[in-house]
Order: structure tokens, then sequence, then C-alpha cells
């Protein structure tokens, strides 16, 4: 099949900032692409070759934009599974496919699929409500404390809370949820595992993450991770372990937690482009958009080596401010060499939300590392 300059349509469920910056290298491409998502507001909107207002948990919806594309990918995980798969029994190429989807939306049964395929992870409890966790605690079979999460509908450290005290599980939604085991660690981690419908398979390096404290968010990614090349040469299997139980297509991105001991422990997964590879825009040889294309496509897989180090630091909505967004001090990071902000295009801003991201490369580390602290204290994202 012809995809570039021609009538192939790839459909995109999902709006926001990774769909755009996907676009990107749809665009690069000559690749006309078709969006559907629920905001007149998305992000993707500017530019798309079609644009389609719709929610992504309606099945009619979901289905008759399929109906309108030859390939069909998305950028978001809540989308409806029902349509996906009658979608894909007609013959419609869907990647990665519902059955991977249905392991991954929710958190309880992706976390069975780890311990029935002994891939390793914490130990977890699953649990129908809030109301069951309370009784289990109550009954001195969950002990304090542990990680809360519910099982669907969480995103960017929304449905994760650390239960010390029971206080804690005040104002939590009465949803199925999990408690996860603590792990002693002391580093996240993150692999992106790229693999196209042929089979061909390819990982990123390792990066490490460092986390905001208060809202469970990524602030920096760094890369390479400053980890034991050993410790790294683990993560990396591991993740391609988990990359073919799956069985998936396009993107898959491995979150571990390593331990104090140096073992590895997946935490979770997204089958997507993923915040933890943003810094592969400027820093590696093939962004992980362009090798999601790729893999969608089922087209040679590009180099995911790096070119040089790269540091990526979120820009979320300070606290505090809510409405129409202004990037203060955002000139003062343009002087600066090797730095590069990414704006998502979401006009109204509140606390914790994320709004852009900023790239830092350098043959240095240790300099980046510094240059991206120094970014991260000069632009606020205020109203």
């Amino acid at each position: 099949m012809n995809y570039f300059s021609s009538d192939f349509k790839l459909g995109i469920l999902g709006g926001g900032q990774l769909g755009k910056m996907l676009l990107f290298d749809t665009r690069k491409f000559d690749i006309q692409t078709y969006i559907l998502d629920p905001s007149d507001e998305a992000p993707c909107k500017i530019a798309c070759n079609h644009f389609f207002k719709g929610d992504l948990m309606d099945f009619e919806t979901v289905y008759n934009f399929g109906k309108k594309v030859d390939v069909l990918t998305f950028e978001i995980e809540l989308v409806n599974l029902e349509a996906l798969e009658k979608l894909e029994k007609e013959g419609l190429k869907v990647y990665p496919s519902p059955k991977t989807l249905k392991l991954i939306q929710n958190k309880g049964i992706q976390k069975d699929f780890y311990t029935k395929n002994k891939i390793p992870t914490a130990d977890y409890k699953r649990f129908p409500d809030l109301k069951s966790l309370i009784v289990d605690i109550l009954e001195f079979k969950t002990p304090l404390p542990f990680v809360w999460k519910c099982s669907e509908f969480g995103y960017d450290g929304n449905g994760v809370k650390v239960i010390r005290q029971m206080s804690d599980l005040d104002n939590l939604a009465n949803v199925e949820c999990i408690a996860e085991h603590m792990v002693p660690f002391k580093n996240e981690l993150a692999v992106i595992v790229a693999r196209n419908a042929s089979g061909e398979i390819k990982t990123y390096p390792v990066v490490e993450m460092e986390f905001h404290p208060e809202a469970n968010q990524v602030e920096y990614v760094i890369c390479p991770a400053r980890i034991d090349e050993k410790v790294a040469e683990k993560a990396r299997a591991i993740a391609l372990d988990v990359s073919e139980k799956f069985n998936h297509v396009g993107l898959l991105a491995v979150e571990m937690f390593q331990t104090t001991e140096d073992e590895i422990l997946v935490n979770e997964v997204a089958p997507r482009p993923h915040n933890s590879g943003h810094y592969s825009i400027e820093a590696s040889y093939t962004s992980q958009f362009e090798q999601h294309l790729r893999a969608v496509l089922n087209l040679p897989l590009g180099n995911t080596d790096s070119k040089v180090a790269g540091i990526m630091v979120n820009l979320v909505g300070e606290e505090g401010f809510s409405g129409d967004v202004i990037y203060e001090n955002i000139e003062k990071i343009l002087e600066w060499n090797g730095v590069t902000p990414h704006i998502y295009g979401k006009k109204q801003t509140r606390p914790f939300r994320k709004m852009g991201h900023v790239t830092i490369v350098n043959q240095d580390l240790q300099e980046a590392r510094k240059i991206a602290e120094k970014v991260k204290n000069t632009i606020r994202v205020i109203s």
C-alpha cells in the first residue's frame, strides 16, 4: 500500500498532545490523517486533514469513525473496545489491537497478566470497590502502607495515592481498585519498545524518571538513565519480554522500578507514544512518534540510538493559577543552547495540568541536567 501523497487514510483516536506530535511526522511524510476527539479545542485540530468531534467511549461514534479510514491507531487508551473489535473483525487494521488494549485498559487485569506470564511486578490485591478494600484493611488482611490505584480512568498521577493511614482513604472514589505493596526502590525507569506488524522489534535506551512528590507526575526524564549497564540490560530484556507477551504492534512504554537490590519490577505499560519518550524528538535518530508511525504502517523501524544526552522537563500548570495560559519567561529559556520548548496548544491552564515540555540536549549528561534544573526554575505556566 502506498501511504505517501496518496488516498490512504490514517485514523487516530484522541486529539491531545501525543496526537499533535505524531502529526508532525504524518505531515513530514504527507500521510492523510483523520482525528476523533471530544473537544473542539483539541491540540490535533490545527494539524490534521480531517477533524471529527465525538465521544471516544461511544460505540457508534468510534465505529463510524473507523469506517472512514484504512488503519486505526490511538493516542489514549480510554476508547470503546467493542467498536474496535467489530472494526477489526470487518477487516480494518487496528494497532495496537483491541486484544492488547483489553489487557491494558484495566490496571487489575494488567497486573493479573504479569502474574500469569511470570513478569516481575509488585505484590497486589484487587478489590471491586473502595468499601471492600476498607473491610480488608480492618480485618488486617491488607496492611498499611500501600499504594492505592483505581483500576480504570487514571492518568497523569490521577487515580494513584499512597495510603499510610486510614484517613488517606477519605474522598477516594468508591470504584474498582488495587492495593499494591510499596516497593523499596531507588529509581523509576522506563523502556519504550517498538514492534511492527512483521514482528521487527527494537528498544529505546533505558530512561530515568524523576517525579513530583505531590502530584505524582513525571518532572524530568533523563536519557540515558544514570544506572549500571547490567541493570540497564536487565531492564531492556524485561521490556522486550513484556512486549512479546502482549504481542502488540506500535509502541509499548514499559514503566519499571529498580529496587534497592537492583531487581527490576514492572509497574505498568502504555500502548502508545509516552511522556517518557518525548526526549527522543531532539535527542534520538528516530523519535518515538515517527517510530510509532513506522510500526503501525508496517514500515522498517528506525534507529533508536540517541545522538546526544537528552533530558525532558514537563511544563505543568502552576499551583494557584487557572484560566487563560501564559508561559512566563519562555523568551529566556529560548536564549539557551540545546533548549527546545514544545507547547501543546491547550488554551486553559490549571494546577498540574500538562501544558507542554522542554527538551534539553547536550553531549554532557550532567550539564544537561543542570540546564534542565535552570529551565524548571525559570519558566512558569500561569494565567
